[in-house]
């Protein structure tokens, strides 16, 4: 089991960047597939990054790639997100997410994930 905790979230200008973090806890880290989803008021949650359990592949929805960047550390049993040239419709909780699997596929339903952070919010002001 792997408890997450968020944090990085706050308010941005259009064309900005803020990096978001994940800390999770417990002794097996690199066995999970990490992801970012997000929600924004009135939507469903969606998918935007995820990467295996070694860092070896990164996956993002359409409407985040090339601006947004998901990386781990092990070792210190974090993952990021660094998001670039952000968009007033990035506005969001988002929402990090664990999923128990060291292969190489990669899961973008909500569904799909066992373990969630309570998230943090990303306000983008135009």
């Amino acid at each position: 089991q792997v408890q997450l905790v968020e944090s990085g979230g706050g308010l941005v200008q259009a064309g900005g960047s803020l990096r978001l973090s994940c800390a999770a806890s417990g002794r097996t880290f690199n066995s999970y597939l990490m992801g970012w989803f997000r929600q924004a008021p009135g939507n469903e949650r969606e998918f935007a990054a995820a990467i295996t359990w070694n860092g070896g592949s990164t996956y993002y929805a359409d409407s985040v790639k090339g601006r947004f960047t998901i990386s781990r550390n092990n070792a210190k049993n974090t993952v990021y997100l660094q998001m670039n040239s952000l968009k007033p419709e990035d506005t969001a909780v988002y929402y990090c997410a664990a999923r128990r699997y060291s292969g190489t596929y990669y899961y973008t339903r909500e569904y799909e994930y066992a373990y969630w952070g309570q998230g943090t919010q990303v306000t983008v002001s135009s």
